[in-house]
């Protein structure tokens, strides 16, 4: 399962960086950061958080020129409401320069898109200058989304939290999650199906925030999407591989 590889190699990953990197060394670094942008506040109804993600397991590179200072400036032009930047390097060629690159460009949220498996990687991602970050509920335990989301809210970051079924919808909202993301993907089997977010999007209270995240590529889907509760909408593939990016942004967003 392409799930099990990205959580192994993660592991391993995280031990190497802990250990070059204490966390008396990233806690210095944020007591010099000023503060996060609201990306809480950013996703009114309707609004599209637009990723910087080089390439999937499922359909390899996205796109091979890509820019993440210059996609997040159009995204931004374009009338996104905050960005997301994929960091996995092994298998999404992503990096921490990412991030810093499209923070640096832009005046808008930015969200890490990351597998968070220890509550270091949390201070690590305040440390490089994330606004938000995921929580993935496919590979952490309801105590462990509660204890995660608190740790980066302590932090003065945003915490969206995803869900893929109706028991992991249960597991984000026990935990607490105001920013509920309801993933199409099936994250065991990369196979998507954005029917999932519909369905699921009427079970999450009226006083939490609804993101529906993969699969979305037409105004038309958005739309009936926003009927069944959904408020924001993550958007990744469809705009980083589309020629004409931000025709494509702004189609989606009904312009």
């Amino acid at each position: 399962m392409i799930l099990d590889r990205i959580i192994e190699a993660k592991r391993r990953e995280v031990a190497e960086r802990k250990e070059k990197t204490p966390l008396a060394v990233l806690e210095k670094r944020i007591a010099e950061l000023p503060q996060a942008r609201d990306f809480k506040a950013a996703l009114s109804p309707g609004a599209i958080i637009a990723e910087v993600k080089r390439r999937s397991p499922s359909r390899g590179v996205l796109r091979a020129d890509l820019d993440p200072a210059g996609i997040a400036r159009t995204y931004e032009f374009q009338g996104a409401a905050a960005i997301s930047v994929l960091t996995d390097a092994a298998f999404f060629g992503g990096s921490e320069a990412d991030l810093a690159a499209v923070r640096d460009a832009v005046t808008l949220p930015v969200l890490r898109k990351e597998f968070i498996i220890d509550p270091w990687q949390i201070h690590e991602t305040r440390a490089i200058g994330a606004d938000a970050l995921l929580l993935i509920a496919t590979i952490l335990s309801e105590k462990e989304l509660s204890e995660y989301r608190k740790a980066a809210e302590s932090l003065g970051i945003a915490v969206l939290v995803e869900a893929h079924d109706g028991t992991e919808l249960d597991k984000a909202l026990a935990a607490g999650a105001e920013i509920v993301g309801i993933n199409s993907r099936d994250l065991r089997t990369f196979t998507t199906d954005i029917e999932t977010a519909r369905v699921l999007a009427p079970r999450v209270p009226r006083d939490r925030i609804v993101v529906a995240e993969s699969g979305i590529r037409t105004r038309r889907e958005i739309e009936t999407l926003q009927e069944a509760g959904v408020q924001a909408f993550l958007i990744g593939e469809t705009l980083v591989a589309a020629p004409d990016i931000a025709g494509k942004l702004a189609e989606l967003l009904g312009r």
